[in-house]
């Protein structure tokens, strides 16, 4: 997590270190947001309900339920 992002996180109440992991499964996810659904607003939409309604889940698990919807 590079220095920007640690603190516009702290600004925004949140001090938690975003793993490597993590970042690029959220990037995956965001991704996947933007170019199935046409429409790119939907990554950062996406990004921040998943972060609301992840409570105990692996983010590779939300990845995977991510992907299955968008074929739908």
């Amino acid at each position: 997590m590079d220095e920007w992002l640690r603190r516009a996180a702290a600004a925004a109440g949140n001090d938690e270190d975003l793993s490597e992991q993590d970042a690029q499964t959220l990037l995956k996810i965001a991704k996947i947001a933007a170019h199935e659904s046409g429409d790119r607003t939907n990554a950062p939409l996406l990004c921040y309900l998943v972060g609301r309604g992840q409570g105990d889940r692996p983010l590779a698990e939300i990845l995977e339920n991510v992907r299955r919807a968008s074929k739908s």
